[in-house]
């Protein structure tokens, strides 16, 4: 997915060029073909569009933003009755009933018919002379001809996708009718999709996302009275401070209404195709979206993502893949980043109804379990519960604890599965998922050729196990020749020389990659213990091994030719290459091991508080690695990814900066693996987002955003309402973006807000001064105005005087 549209989902559309304009429609001037409807101001323009990519004529009435690149739509009138060409469609106030009326061709009929209407019953279309125009608000509205303060019909009350300021969300009491989200179906069709955001049907207070209209998976906290209580965000932007929110509840409506707090503000919500609610705000300065907050903050989050027996992976550069034996089952709607229709067994299950069969299972390690288990209590063992799964047809997995989980299996389509890690939230189990023989066979053989019979799956059983036997005695021969033998070493021309190690070396190093320290977008890390031999001496030294997942079709001379470089960048505050493996579509690269891990679990995982001291020493020693990436080495090297996950620590708490040099590694896939990593996307600079060039101003802006979370002791994305419980400041908790609020407070002076509360004042103000301006500074909106590391170094010394600096615009508009 390119990544404007995977970091802000602002669904990139091929318009056909305007060749008119219009003002207002009536029953005498219909707006045809491509002709346009544009509000008094320019902001906002109707008219007839085609989804960028689609190939099959089908074109639809929508709003978008007129002078914004991309035109980002905003409401979708015939959304599932799309019209098959443009000849003879039509936008009219109907002559006989004063509707508002979309005719045209269908694929069902070459004549136009009509597609869409605004459906007013004859007591609410009060006669002919009706007129209809887009508002500087995004509003289509349909108006009395005698009296055009009466609105007959409004867009507002009928939204898609999307939520503008102005608009309400909620129930109309008088029509029974909710003003509702609901996500477009993929990218090139917009028609209504498995994701919906609604008010609760049941009287509350509270906002509710749905899966397919039915089943609940995030909540968005309840007003009550003045505010509202819970999770950030939900229904409109409450809790950014972008809107001045109310809720409602009259004998005619039951909901929200909201005005922007600075109608100068350009911001939209949207629900996306993948389930999560995302609030958009426009930089002029960037020309681009910038995301303001996500809920549910983690993509697997969204129910059924995946769809039926899909599998999400919150970590993959796609989160949606099949399990062995499975395919998607529309390869077209994966390709579109539509998985809703899940996979599909490659070879069906054979089970009579007498309950036999040769079906068996294949084990999926390290996955939440799906909700709605049956629980079979008769079922002591693992192997009692197989049984009692595998006796049953319509049962497709099971999962077995000894604890109190006991036996559960699944009936139906199975849906929800996520694959879990070591440092996930919570812990994962095995599940068992029912297989027919011939997929088993498949599996087995390790190709995708059709099973046959039953002796054939007992001979390839058999055949596996001397296999395996065999393949145990060449690994334990390699291992021990791996523990035994030297590595080699490349030398480079200027004298740097890196191990070069083979498959099997770091596969026995790692114990068959059996502990994760981590990993992101690039692929993962592994703690490893490899030997070193110096003059007559062995020792044992502890590695990480990262196993990259974005260079398969690198070549190998390339890929020496770029890790040759890498090896050459030795600094204090930069975590040291050791060696490297390219052994095929094999690529790992071996590194230091750091025995403190990263900023992430010593800074924010929770323990005890770091000081101040640490962490001056830390936003030094970084700012130090940094200029030496950028000032120091031969060719000047942008890191392109700066965040506390990138950050290591040693065993006297020094930073070592980690995975510079991945964009010049991993070249055109930098970008797609970098809008995929959770965590990231806070720390992009503007001119990265929008998809201009960059330069290391980038890693400035990132160093800033980073200066901010050492300096608090919290993370930026942190929700608002948790800073004003931990700071006590009696801070509203109507603001959620950290940096928001703390740019607002460095240049009122009150840097002692900002610090982490945890410090209890123990700080050199003289130092907690310089590193909020400096911070401040570093996320200026404009490149230019941000200084380079080497000034940062000599502020941070002291060495520079630091001004008071302007709260960066994009941020400005966000406070009051």
């Amino acid at each position: 997915m390119p990544l404007i549209a995977a970091t802000f989902m602002a669904l990139a559309l091929c318009f056909a060029p305007a060749v008119g304009a219009a003002a207002t429609l009536s029953a005498g001037r219909p707006l045809r073909g491509n002709d346009t409807l544009v509000s008094a101001q320019g902001r906002f323009e109707l008219g007839l569009f085609s989804p960028a990519g689609s190939s099959d004529g089908r074109f639809y009435l929508g709003i978008w933003y007129k002078d914004i690149p991309g035109h980002t739509v905003v409401w979708v009138g015939n959304r599932a009755s799309p019209l098959s060409g443009l000849a003879s469609a039509e936008l009219r106030v109907s002559a006989d009933d004063g509707n508002l009326e979309l005719v045209g061709p269908t694929g069902a009929s070459a004549s136009p018919v009509v597609v869409w209407s605004s459906n007013l019953s004859s007591s609410l279309s009060p006669g002919t002379n009706n007129t209809a125009e887009i508002r500087d608000n995004g509003n289509l509205v349909l108006v009395d001809g005698a009296n055009s303060s009466n609105v007959l019909w409004q867009s507002f009350d009928h939204p898609t996708d999307t939520y503008l300021p102005g608009a309400r969300l909620g129930e109309n009491k008088l029509t029974g009718e909710y003003q509702a989200l609901t996500s477009w179906r993929n990218a090139q069709d917009p028609a209504p999709g498995m994701f919906y955001d609604t008010l609760d049907p049941n009287g509350t207070a509270e906002f509710f996302m749905l899966w397919n209209r039915s089943r609940m998976y995030w909540r968005g906290g309840v007003w009550t009275g003045g505010r509202w209580k819970g999770d950030v965000g939900a229904a409109t932007g409450r809790g950014t401070n972008l809107y001045n929110t109310t809720f409602v509840d009259t004998p005619a409506f039951r909901g929200t209404t909201t005005v922007l707090a600075d109608d100068a503000t350009v911001t939209r919500l949207v629900l996306d195709l993948n389930g999560q609610k995302k609030q958009f705000v426009w930089v002029p300065a960037s020309r681009s979206w910038q995301l303001f907050w996500a809920a549910p903050t983690a993509q697997c989050d969204a129910y059924a993502l995946c769809g039926a027996f899909g599998v999400c992976n919150q970590r993959s550069q796609l989160p949606c893949r099949c399990p062995p034996g499975f395919a998607p089952a529309s390869e077209r709607d994966w390709a579109l980043s539509d998985w809703s229709g899940g996979c599909r067994r490659s070879s069906p299950l054979a089970c009579a109804h007498n309950g036999s069969t040769t079906d068996g299972f294949l084990a999926l390690p390290d996955v939440k379990l799906p909700d709605e288990p049956l629980a079979m209590t008769a079922a002591q063992s693992k192997a009692e519960c197989e049984s009692a799964c595998q006796n049953n047809c319509s049962c497709q997995a099971y999962a077995f604890s000894a604890g109190a989980g006991g036996c559960s299996v699944w009936h139906g389509d199975i849906r929800n599965l996520e694959q879990l890690f070591p440092d996930s939230s919570g812990p994962g189990s095995d599940f068992y998922l029912r297989l027919s023989q011939r997929a088993l066979q498949d599996l087995h053989s390790g190709h995708g050729k059709k099973g046959g019979r039953k002796p054939w799956l007992v001979f390839g059983i058999t055949l596996a196990g001397v296999a395996a036997l065999g393949a145990s005695v060449v690994l334990a021969w390699r291992v021990l020749l791996a523990w035994r033998r030297p590595a080699v070493y490349m030398e480079n021309k200027n004298g740097s020389s890196l191990a070069v190690y083979s498959y099997a070396d770091l596969r026995a190093a790692t114990n068959n990659f059996s502990e994760r320290l981590g990993g992101g977008g690039f692929g993962s890390v592994y703690r490893g213990v490899l030997k070193q031999h110096k003059g007559g001496s062995t020792t044992q030294v502890q590695v990480a091994v990262k196993k990259l997942e974005s260079l398969a079709r690198q070549g190998d001379k390339q890929f020496r030719a770029e890790v040759s470089t890498l090896g050459l960048i030795q600094h204090v505050n930069l975590v040291r290459l050791l060696g490297f493996c390219s052994s095929g579509d094999e690529k790992m690269l071996v590194y230091e091991y750091m025995p403190r891990g990263s900023l992430t679990g010593s800074f924010f995982g929770g323990g005890a508080c770091p000081s101040w001291r640490d962490r001056y020493c830390v936003m030094l020693g970084v700012a130090r690695g940094l200029t030496y990436l950028h000032d120091g080495c031969r060719e000047r090297i942008i890191h392109c990814d700066i965040k506390p996950e990138n950050i290591l620590l040693d065993e006297d708490m020094s930073p070592r900066i980690a995975d510079f040099g991945m964009a010049k590694l991993v070249g055109r896939d930098f970008s797609r693996a970098l809008t995929t990593m959770r965590g990231t996307m806070g720390y992009l600079a503007p001119e990265w987002i929008s998809g201009q060039p960059i330069s290391v101003k980038a890693d400035v802006y990132s160093y800033g955003m980073v200066l901010f979370e050492l300096i608090s002791g919290r993370r930026n994305s942190e929700r608002y309402g948790e800073l004003e419980a931990t700071l006590g400041t009696g801070a509203r908790e109507s603001l959620t973006f950290f940096p928001v609020w703390a740019a607002q407070k460095v240049v009122e002076g009150q840097v002692g807000a900002v610090a982490d509360p945890r410090l209890h004042g123990e700080v050199m103000p003289e130092e907690l001064e310089r590193a909020c301006r400096v911070a401040c500074w570093c996320i200026q909106d404009e490149e230019a105005h941000r200084p380079t590391m080497a000034q940062v170094v000599q502020a941070l010394e002291g060495a520079l005087h630091v001004h008071v600096p302007p709260v960066p615009r994009a941020l400005q508009r966000l406070v009051m």
